[in-house]
């Protein structure tokens, strides 16, 4: 008897201390006894498949048979599952983010569509001469991921590289124009038109004096040394290759702005070296007031007849004062009335503005470039040094009428945010891009004659039985032309346009020249990382071999870096490829 009233007693006390252990126990919502829906992950750009594996899983828990049920009878019932699940160890890894938060900003957009000859016969589109799209590219393809769609701007790769286009003769316009076509390689029944500018040359003893203001990020975010280290000595690089009729200022800004050197002869390497030195980085980013303080310092320091610019260099993430987009634009917009230009140069990684840069670069009359080594900083800065800082046309505009009697359909590749309205070409109000001395500017066209079998838009069941294609016989007079180009542009200092203009000839097939090929290749690379389209499987190899082939003289070793980009993202998957 002894024996069995202590074990009833001791299982009572059990049984008590049960009930108080499942009261103070938080209780569970009920789960849903359906088949759960799998959790989904947000989509990132993702590193190389092959160097990233997926971190380890943990186990899964075991249910108890009374989950779907509330209240402490429920939990009773599932106290010994509940008690064991409650003091499980954590996981023993824990999968980390792959890489800081990016907050890099792209605007975005459309690759141009296919248009009929028969209801937009005219294309109208502003030159761009801009290539940090490019370059930024090139660092994310390095850093082993896809760049995002809207970071590749193709008419900023192709224009990477510089063609050999014949030199315009001294006295005439400040550029000259050529014309190519050739069969495309993508598409064997479609033609590639290819409209090339060259800009002059001046003699480096004619170029005039420069009156340059450093305008500099130093907030918090620049503190690293791909940012404003590399911002220190790329500007030095800059500055040995100025002399005493040149003058240097630098401006600062963060939370607050500053003028760290006023407006200093360009020989005085040592003294602007000094300042540039002395920078460090901390506080936010009142972009806009460093602007304005900027544009009042080449204000200041203004050379009539000279090279009048404000070179920013930020990341672009402005979180103080004026940071809407559209007012940022306005405000350079007013400035360049006053004959002052700004460049903009891009740096850093993670909370990158592109869409802020290229746009305020072309707001204010001045150029885009994104810097991601010291040798990118001596390419834009120093090889090219006259072509970053000099203008010698402005507002150039460009306009192709197309021929219906011979052209059914065309697309133009790239310079979807360069596009005009067709009005806009006479009007001298509307701004457009700037060449700088010695740019090349290039512009490809695809193009699908009539009755050649490269049209992608079904005729009209109830179509004009004249149309074109109905006409039967060889074309003759202007028959024979494929269309007929326009350019307008203006002076540095000019209000008013000029108008160049010549018709583009019908070409039989011929051999593709180097420029026309390696521009194809890189056109072709471009689409390929915006998903190819209308590349016809035209893949990575076929990209790389066309490159190879129109290689030609690299002495920079520009287009050699073309072909390993080539590579690097041939493993890549590519949507729609």
């Amino acid at each position: 008897m002894r024996t069995t009233k202590s074990t009833a007693t001791a299982f009572a006390a059990a049984f008590s201390f049960t009930l108080l252990l499942g009261a103070c126990t938080p209780s569970e919502p009920a789960r849903d006894t359906q088949s759960p829906t799998p959790e989904k992950r947000p989509q990132t750009t993702q590193p190389i498949p092959e160097l990233r594996q997926t971190a380890e899983m943990e186990p899964a828990r075991r249910e108890s048979d009374a989950a779907g049920t509330y209240g402490i009878a429920a939990e009773q019932a599932a106290v010994g599952d509940r008690a064991m699940q409650n003091f499980n160890p954590p996981p023993a890894s824990i999968r980390m983010p792959d890489r800081p938060v990016d907050r890099e900003n792209y605007a975005p957009f459309d690759e141009n569509p296919v248009k009929l000859v028969s209801e937009h016969p005219v294309s109208t589109f502003s030159i761009d001469v801009d290539t940090g799209s490019y370059s930024n590219i090139r660092r994310m393809l390095r850093e082993g991921r896809l760049p995002p769609e809207d970071s590749v701007r193709v008419e900023e790769l192709i224009n990477y590289f510089s063609y050999d286009y014949p030199v315009p003769e001294s006295g005439g316009a400040p550029f000259s124009v050529s014309v190519e076509q050739a069969v495309t390689p993508w598409n064997p029944n479609t033609r590639l038109l290819q409209v090339g500018i060259q800009g002059y040359r001046p003699d480096p003893k004619t170029i005039p004096a420069s009156n340059l203001v450093f305008l500099l990020d130093v907030s918090g975010s620049m503190n690293s040394e791909d940012k404003l280290g590399l911002v220190k000595n790329s500007l030095k690089m800059l500055t040995r290759q100025l002399d005493a009729d040149d003058r240097i200022a630098i401006v600062v800004y963060a939370g607050a702005t500053g003028v760290v050197l006023e407006s200093t002869p360009g020989d005085r390497h040592a003294t602007i070296a000094y300042a540039l030195d002395r920078l460090s980085a901390g506080g936010r980013t009142n972009g806009a007031a460093g602007i304005e303080l900027a544009y009042a310092q080449a204000a200041q320091g203004f050379i009539e007849g000279g090279v009048n610019r404000v070179i920013l260099a930020t990341d672009g993430d402005f979180n103080v004062g004026t940071v809407d987009f559209e007012a940022l634009k306005d405000l350079a917009e007013r400035k360049r009335e006053t004959g002052i230009a700004i460049t903009t140069l891009g740096f850093g990684t993670g909370n990158y503005n592109d869409h802020l840069m290229e746009q305020l670069a072309d707001a204010g009359n001045g150029n885009y470039a994104y810097i991601d080594t010291l040798s990118e900083a001596r390419k834009v800065l120093v090889d090219e040094m006259n072509a970053t800082l000099m203008t010698i046309a402005k507002d150039v505009k460009v306009q192709i009428e197309f021929n219906p009697e011979v052209v059914a359909e065309y697309r133009l590749i790239g310079y979807e945010n360069r596009v005009l309205n067709r009005e806009d070409f006479n009007n001298d109000s509307v701004d457009a891009g700037e060449i700088g001395a010695g740019h090349t500017v290039t512009a490809l066209y695809e193009v699908a004659l009539n009755g050649a079998g490269g049209e992608r838009v079904d005729p009209l069941r109830y179509g004009d039985d004249s149309s074109p294609t109905s006409r039967p016989g060889a074309p003759t007079g202007e028959a024979r032309e494929l269309g007929f180009l326009k350019l307008r542009y203006k002076a540095p200092d000019g209000d008013t346009s000029k108008l160049i203009e010549q018709p583009i000839a019908r070409h039989v097939d011929e051999a593709m020249s180097n420029n026309l090929a390696f521009a194809a290749s890189v056109a072709a690379f471009g689409q390929h990382l915006r998903g190819g389209k209308y590349l016809e499987g035209f893949g990575s190899q076929d990209i790389h071999d066309l490159a190879s082939r129109a290689k030609g003289d690299d002495p920079f070793g520009y287009r050699g870096e073309f072909l390993q980009l080539v590579r690097l993202a041939e493993g890549f998957q590519v949507a729609g490829n």
